[in-house]
């Protein structure tokens, strides 16, 4: 099979194949997917959204069950009824709370103090 067809402007087009259609299909997958891992997966700024938004989750638990921590609140009586809501994340972030050395300790390793 000739690999050349003369269009209708006189140019000359080149025919591909379908496995060379399919390898170059393949080619811009490839390319695109190794573009979405490395912007959802590996790249750095991944390590700090997450850790801003663990941040905001312990602002947002300490606002509203600070007696957990010794901090009376006038607030702890309505906080309360979201309790069993948030039980799972509740004895987490208290356990990762207590496991943190300090909160200025976690801003300062990631502000490079």
């Amino acid at each position: 099979m000739n690999d050349t067809l003369l269009s209708d402007s006189g140019r000359v087009c080149k025919l591909m194949t379908l496995a060379a259609r399919i390898e170059s299909f393949r080619e811009l997958v490839e390319e695109w997917l190794r573009g979405l891992y490395h912007g959802m997966i590996s790249h750095p700024a991944y390590e700090k959204i997450e850790q801003q938004a663990e941040d905001d989750e312990d602002a947002f638990m300490l606002a509203c069950f600070p007696d957990a921590f010794g901090i009376p609140s006038p607030i702890s009586y309505y906080t309360a009824e979201l309790l069993p809501y948030l039980e799972d994340e509740f004895e987490a972030w208290e356990r990762r709370m207590w496991d943190r050395g300090s909160l200025l300790e976690r801003k300062g390793h990631q502000y490079h103090f």
